[in-house]
Order: C-alpha cells, then sequence, then structure tokens
C-alpha cells in the first residue's frame, strides 16, 4: 500500500507544511503584536478553509459517480489536467515566495487589524483555502488511480500530521529545518509525481474518446514484466506509469517533465546568487529596523481598532465564526441534494403485465435513475430496449411484487421502451418514446436460445470427438498398468490428461463424472489414500510416488470405466445454453485456482502443461462464440487474444527439451508475470457472460 500512499503522503507533507508555515507566520506575529484575543479569528478562517477544501472532495466524488462510464473518464482527465496545472503553479510560486512570504503575510495582518475582525478572518481563510482546495484536487485524483484502495488517504494523512507536527516544532522554536532544501526537494518530486497524472489524465481522455490514439502504443510489456509485481506495482502508484502505455501518454510524460524540471532547476541556480557581506548587513539592519516600527503600528492599530469598535449588542460572538465553517459544508450538501433530487425525480416506473412501462414519459437525455415498482403479482424481469433493435440499455433481474429497485441507465438519442417479462407470465413491450438531443449510446444486442444454438451444437461435437479419443487413451494406460509397464503408463497419462484438460471441464460441463475422472484429493479425511479418491490425480499420486502395478490396477481401471461412461452420457445430457459464455471464464478460472497455484500437483510437476490444454479448450470456446461477440463488442476479442497470446508464450517457455517446468522450479518472476497475465486475461474475459446473456424477447 506504501507505493499508493506516498504521492499523497508527499503532496500532504508539502501542502501541509505550506498551510502550516502561513498560520504559523499569522498566529506569530498576533503574539508578538499583543493580539493574542485575535487568535479565534485566524482559527475561524482555518477552519472554514478547511470546510471548504473537504467540502470541495465530497462534491468531486459524488459528481464522478454519478456520470457515465465514458462522462467518469473525461471528468477525471480533465481534473487530472487542472490539477497538474495547480501543483506546477503552486511548485514555482513556494519558490519564488517564499522569501517574502513571511513579510507579506505581517502587512496583511496589519492591514487586518485596522480594518476588524472580518478581514483577519478573510486573510486567514484566502491563505489556507488555496493550499487546502489544491490539495483536494490533487488528493482525489490520486486515490481515483488507485480505486478501492485507501493507500492515499493513509498516506495524506500521515504527511499532514508530520506537517503539523513539523509546524508546531518550528513554531515553538524547538526545531531547526533548512525550508529552502526542503521545499526544493519536495517540489522536485511532485514533478516527477505530477508528470505521472498528466499520463494518466490523458489516458482517462483517450478512453472518453475526447483524444484520439488510445489503440496506439509506445510500448507493452505485459508479457515480459508481472503487473502485480511488487517493483511494478511500486513504480505505477508512485510515478503512474504501467507496463502498457499509449504514444500520446509517453510524449506528455517526457515532455512535461523535461520542460518543467528544466525550469525548476534553472530557477533554483539563479536564485543562488548571494548578496555581499555590507549589502546584506545593511538589508539585515533594515528589515530589523521596519519589523520594530511594523510592531508598534500593529499595536497601534489594533488600539485604535478596539477603542473604534465597541461589541455590538445583539450579535454574538459565535454567529460569524459559525457561519464560515457551516456554509461551504451547507453549500456541498445543497449542490449533492439536487443532483440526488433531479436524479430520482423520474417518476416511477410500472413493472406487469397490464401496466408495463406506466409513468415513463419525456426522459431528458443523460444518465438517470428510474425507479422500477413491480405492480402485478409475479417476479418480473424488466428492460430498457429500443424497440426497434431489441437492444438493451439497462436490465433488472427477479423484481419481485410490490417491490421497487432503481434501475440507472444513461439516455441518448433515439426510441426507447419498457420489456416487462414475467415469470410464467406474457412477456410485454411498453409504448415507445423518442429521445433527441442527446449523444449516441452504446447498447447490448440481445442474445436468444436460438444464437446460442449453433455454437453450442458444435460444442458438444467438440466435445464428443474429444472423449472418443479419451477413451481409447485411458484404455491404453489401463493396459500399460496391467502389463506392469509404469514407466509408458506415466508418458500415456500425461497424453490422456491434457486431453481431459483440452475439453474444458468447468461449469459443470460434466456433471458429476468430473469429480470421478479428475478431482482434487482435498475434502477427503485420508488425502491420496481415502478409497473415495479417484481418477486422473490419484493415479498421477501413485505413478510419481512410487506405488506398484498391482496397487494402480484398480484405480486405472475405474479411470477408464468413468471416462466409458462420459462417453455414453455425455449426448444425453441436457445443456442450458447460457452457461456456455460463462465456461469461456470459468475455465481458466479453475487454472489460476488450481493449476497455477500447484494445488493440482500430485507429483507429476506438469501444471503448466495443464494450463496450456485448458487455454486450447478456451479458445475452442472463443472460436465458436466469435460471431456473436463481434456483432456486440469487437474490442473484446481483440483484447482477448492479445492476453491469450501473452499467457501461452509464458506458458509455452516452461516447455523444454527435458520436458514441463514444474511449477515451484520456476523462477519467481516469470511466475509472477504468468499469474499476473492470466490474472488480467480473466478481466478481459470477464465481459462474454454479461455480452451474451440471454434475455427474453417480446
Amino acid at each position: 500500500m506504501w507505493d499508493e500512499a506516498f504521492p499523497s503522503f508527499l503532496i500532504g507533507l508539502r501542502e501541509g507544511l505550506e498551510a502550516g508555515l502561513i498560520v504559523s507566520i499569522l498566529v506569530a506575529t498576533l503574539v508578538r503584536a499583543g493580539q493574542k484575543g485575535r487568535l479565534p479569528q485566524v482559527w475561524t478562517g482555518v477552519a472554514a478553509a478547511v470546510a471548504l477544501s473537504l467540502s470541495f472532495g465530497a462534491v468531486l466524488t459524488f459528481t464522478a459517480a454519478n456520470l457515465s462510464g465514458h462522462a467518469q473518464e473525461a471528468f477525471g482527465g480533465v481534473l487530472s489536467l487542472i490539477a497538474v496545472g495547480f501543483v506546477t503553479a503552486m511548485v514555482f510560486w513556494m519558490r519564488r515566495s517564499a522569501r517574502t512570504l513571511s513579510a507579506d503575510l505581517k502587512e496583511k495582518v496589519q492591514a487586518s487589524l485596522a480594518m476588524g475582525a472580518g478581514a483577519l478572518v478573510l486573510t486567514s481563510f484566502l491563505a489556507v483555502a488555496r493550499e487546502g482546495l489544491e490539495t483536494s484536487l490533487f488528493l482525489w485524483t490520486n486515490a481515483r488511480t488507485a480505486g478501492e484502495s485507501t493507500g492515499p488517504l493513509i498516506g495524506a494523512a500521515v504527511g499532514l500530521l508530520l506537517s503539523v507536527g513539523l509546524c508546531w516544532g518550528l513554531y515553538r522554536r524547538a526545531l531547526k529545518m533548512n525550508l529552502t532544501r526542503f521545499f526544493t526537494i519536495t517540489g522536485a518530486g511532485l514533478i516527477v509525481v505530477a508528470a505521472g497524472v498528466l499520463g494518466y489524465g490523458l489516458r482517462d481522455l483517450q478512453e472518453s474518446g475526447l483524444l484520439g490514439g488510445g489503440s496506439t502504443y509506445a510500448f507493452d510489456l505485459s508479457g515480459h514484466l508481472d503487473a502485480s509485481s511488487w517493483y511494478a506495482t511500486l513504480v505505477q502508484g508512485t510515478l503512474n506509469l504501467t507496463v502498457t502505455m499509449t504514444v500520446l501518454q509517453v510524449v506528455g510524460y517526457i515532455a512535461y517533465l523535461s520542460i518543467v524540471m528544466t525550469l525548476f532547476i534553472e530557477g533554483i541556480r539563479g536564485g543562488k546568487a548571494a548578496p555581499a557581506p555590507a549589502a546584506a548587513e545593511k538589508s539585515a539592519s533594515a528589515e530589523k529596523s521596519a519589523s520594530a516600527e511594523k510592531s508598534a503600528s500593529i499595536e497601534k492599530a489594533a488600539g485604535a481598532e478596539e477603542k473604534a469598535e465597541p461589541v455590538r449588542a445583539g450579535r454574538p460572538r459565535w454567529v460569524l465564526p459559525t457561519a464560515l465553517v457551516a456554509v461551504p459544508v451547507v453549500v456541498a450538501g445543497v449542490v449533492i441534494a439536487a443532483s440526488d433530487g433531479k436524479q430520482n425525480s423520474t417518476a416511477t416506473v410500472s413493472v406487469s403485465e397490464q401496466e408495463c412501462g406506466k409513468g415513463f414519459a419525456d426522459p431528458q437525455p443523460g444518465q438517470q435513475v428510474f425507479q422500477m415498482h413491480n405492480t402485478g403479482d409475479k417476479v418480473s424481469e424488466v428492460y430498457l430496449v429500443n424497440p426497434g433493435t431489441g437492444a438493451v440499455y439497462g436490465e433488472i433481474e427477479g423484481l419481485a411484487p410490490g417491490t421497487t429497485r432503481a434501475l440507472t441507465a444513461t439516455i441518448g438519442s433515439g426510441d426507447y421502451a419498457w420489456r416487462c417479462v414475467p415469470t410464467g407470465g406474457k412477456s410485454v413491450t411498453s409504448a415507445a418514446v423518442h429521445v433527441s438531443g442527446g449523444a449516441e449510446v452504446k447498447a447490448v444486442k440481445p442474445v436468444n436460445e436460438d444464437d446460442l444454438k449453433a455454437p453450442l451444437d458444435s460444442y458438444k461435437d467438440y466435445v464428443n470427438k474429444g472423449l472418443a479419443t479419451l477413451m481409447t487413451q485411458t484404455q491404453k494406460i489401463q493396459t500399460d498398468v496391467h502389463g506392469g509397464d509404469l514407466a509408458a503408463a506415466k508418458a500415456d497419462w500425461l497424453t490422456a490428461h491434457l486431453q481431459y484438460a483440452s475439453l474444458g471441464a468447468a461449469y459443470g460441463t460434466f456433471a458429476d463424472l468430473d469429480k470421478k475422472i479428475d478431482g482434487r484429493a482435498d475434502g477427503f479425511a485420508d488425502k491420496a489414500d481415502d478409497k473415495d479418491f479417484t481418477g486422473f490425480l490419484r493415479l498421477e499420486y501413485g505413478l510419481w510416488h512410487g506405488q506398484s502395478a498391482a496397487d494402480l490396477t484398480p484405480v486405472a481401471d475405474e479411470l477408464a470405466q468413468n471416462v466409458a461412461k462420459l462417453v455414453h452420457d455425455f449426448p444425453t445430457q441436457d445443456f442450458d445454453p447460457g452457461d456456455l459464455p460463462l465456461r469461456a471464464h470459468e475455465i481458466l478460472e479453475n487454472t489460476l485456482q488450481f493449476e497455477l497455484t500447484g494445488d493440482t500437483d500430485m507429483g507429476s510437476g506438469t501444471n503448466l502443461a495443464t494450463a496450456q490444454a485448458n487455454l486450447a479448450g478456451t479458445q475452442e470456446l472463443l472460436t465458436l462464440l466469435q460471431p456473436l461477440l463481434d456483432e456486440r463488442d469487437p474490442q473484446v476479442l481483440v483484447r482477448i487474444n492479445a492476453g491469450m497470446k501473452r499467457v501461452g508464450d509464458l506458458v509455452a517457455a516452461a516447455h523444454t527439451a527435458d520436458g514441463w517446468t514444474a511449477l515451484d522450479k520456476l523462477p519467481a518472476d516469470s511466475r509472477r508475470q504468468l499469474n499476473g497475465a492470466t490474472g488480467q486475461l480473466l478481466e478481459d474475459l470477464s465481459p462474454i457472460p454479461a455480452l451474451l446473456e440471454i434475455r427474453k424477447a417480446a
């Protein structure tokens, strides 16, 4: 988590120390001027600035959460660029203003004392709010890149707490610190972090469609580097550099870093010229004299102000502080409430055979929340569809009678209608409503059982042929064991086991026979010695643990019998066509869970060979489903095919002239790369079940 926390720690420490120094100077000026009674006015301004900053962060979070996917990418990308601009300006401002910051603030305090309480509150508020808003925006962008991780928040909290401690130590003169060097080092660090945020923001804008070149990659190291390894995670978390980056990202990153860092370093060099000794002494003397004069004038102005402004009756002292702290919070609450109310202002839409779509009229373009209420007496599915093409924009399944659930959908230009599908009842489609003025919205083309019939028949034919081959191979193992030729049995075992693994034994493909043919020892009290542990893995254990042919004869016989039973039963098995898209994901999920963990290694060290066979089974399914996927999202298969090649190449590298490398003998880096590539492939495969989910038509 430190990799994600560090950038936020740096911004929290840097901005916290800047704001803390400003507050310390304000407080010190008042204390030295004998105006301790005015300190609550400073703290009021500081509290108001903090409240505004927190409210700003809340509004950003809420706004992003209620946008469509593409709009979220655009929103985040634009704010990332703004954050980079703010941080860049802040770094150069602090480098330029550090020498005169104290004097400038003292002058403002002097003027504020002469003008009244409100002016001092406003001075402290404006001084701290600038830092707070920059911090909120930059932390929001960092937190967004980290997803659900708490690292950025923890890093920021630690940085802010440390900055408070440093400021307290500096104020009490218990700590000496070279602030010029501190701001130089942290400034350079923030420029590097900002370059990464710029690259991330550009990628967001490409994914939103506002910028082109999203598929033009400068490099793709995912086949050589494991994105989940500690070093890749560290680089990505701290610098926002990933294993795959587009040309625009790389150009933006390098250009920003080279230009801004050069200007920053040149500015440091240009500011190092020291004044001559005599001039320095004269300057110090003048500054001391001016300071004394300012202190006297502060006291005089404060005394005059106290005499001129008696306490007004009827205005309690707590009114102004409370108002300044509460106003930003109230404004944020109003924005959120107004936005939320706008979304939920859509009338409740009825779901039933008699009232399907009642209440749906004049929807506005953009993301909306519809309250779907089942007014019928049956559990129902409901879809927001294009009535002409049947394309689906949103759906709810299992809506019980008398219940209401929210359905969020993005409305664009076109025709929309509701399709209500009650269980055991008649499917009904409401009257169409035309919407104009919105952008084109991507929808999912529906799939029905007939669409999946041809792929399912082809898959069953593929499995039937594969099982016929498997039966011959297991009978060969049976012959080897009966003849006492265990060396031949080992070779034939691997051939048969890989054949079985290529048939896609996932998601109940072979019902209960799968456990008997290729079940693991997990759950058996005596593990390998348990009488109920059967099949390929039990035979593997015996062959590679020195058991005799006599001991393994019943195991080989039972395996051959179960395979023969599967060959007989499979053609008559009932298949749910909707399981076919699920199987494309499940096969490799099982591979990652069992094969790549070594959980199924009973001694042969051939987990990676099995993984390769699982890839072959997955590829067969993808080939059968390709026409349906191309009609709905062609880019899905582009990503999947690239991922299949990466994983296939990593697995194939473990097969040498001497045989397969055992998983525990695989180099740590290679194993991390394989796990990372397989995990990414599973992410790429995950949309397939949703894209090819069977939806009932009217």
